[in-house]
């Protein structure tokens, strides 16, 4: 009874940050993108349409992820995982966010186009009814989505020496990085987020929600790039961006792409 009460506390915690990280982003990108409507990448789309029900959806979505998270990091504590975690250091820090940042993007990769797989696709569909993603939409997932793309955040604690903190701090930057990726406004294109950079900008993922079959990825553009899911235009639509200083409209290039 007294584990189940600690387990219990840590996932209370952990999921009350992340529930205040995703309402404090959230807020934050609404009130930066209504100062710049020009950033908006599906300019005859509005989103926000759906922002009520993504938000329920989505503390559902982070109940899970919390679970898992704290699920994970409560096991280490208890010592049932395969290695002791490092001790918190300088090194040993920045060397296991590093690690498991390229590790969680291949997973995530693989995972999403699993869930693209016929079999699976229902549990992914819901996420797909934001065709044109705001803030809110990243957490907008299943049960069985969600438990298929945030594992990671459960197994990783077990096969790897992490320090909790370098998996924390993954969570948030995920969290951030991928409420931004699903905002709808573009403020990143640049050299940095085109080839052969393997960096994104939000049309990246933008371009997933309004197309469906490319840009899988979550970090990097690495493994669509490998794998041939890359959207055909992504990089002329960067560069055009960063020539220009315009956001042009996604729905164009869907007629380019696939017409």
């Amino acid at each position: 009874m007294t584990l189940l009460l600690e387990y219990i506390t840590v996932f209370a915690v952990i999921y009350a940050v992340m529930v205040a990280v995703y309402f404090a982003t959230g807020f934050a990108l609404m009130a930066i993108n209504a100062r710049y409507p020009d950033r908006r990448i599906q300019k005859h789309r509005d989103g926000l349409k759906r922002q009520a029900e993504e938000i329920r959806s989505s503390m559902k979505a982070l109940a899970t992820s919390s679970v898992l998270m704290s699920a994970g990091y409560f096991a280490q504590t208890q010592g049932w995982t395969l290695f002791e975690p490092l001790a918190l250091s300088w090194w040993s820090f920045p060397l296991m966010f590093a690690v498991c940042f390229v590790l969680f993007d291949a997973w995530f990769y693989w995972g999403h186009r699993l869930l693209h797989v016929p079999a699976l696709y229902k549990f992914h569909v819901p996420h797909h009814r934001s065709i044109a993603p705001t803030a809110w939409s990243n957490d907008s997932s299943t049960f069985v989505d969600t438990l298929i793309e945030h594992f990671f955040y459960f197994i990783v604690w077990f096969v790897l020496p992490v320090p909790a903190l370098s998996v924390f701090a993954l969570r948030l930057f995920d969290q951030i990085s991928g409420m931004v990726g699903h905002s709808g406004f573009e403020y990143f294109a640049s050299k940095s987020s085109r080839y052969p950079s393997p960096l994104i900008c939000t049309t990246f993922h933008d371009l997933h929600h309004s197309q469906f079959h490319y840009n899988y990825g979550n970090f990097f553009s690495f493994w669509d790039r490998v794998c041939g899911t890359v959207h055909p235009k992504y990089d002329e639509l960067v560069r055009s961006m960063e020539e220009t200083g315009e956001i042009p409209d996604t729905e164009e290039t869907k007629v380019k792409a696939t017409g």
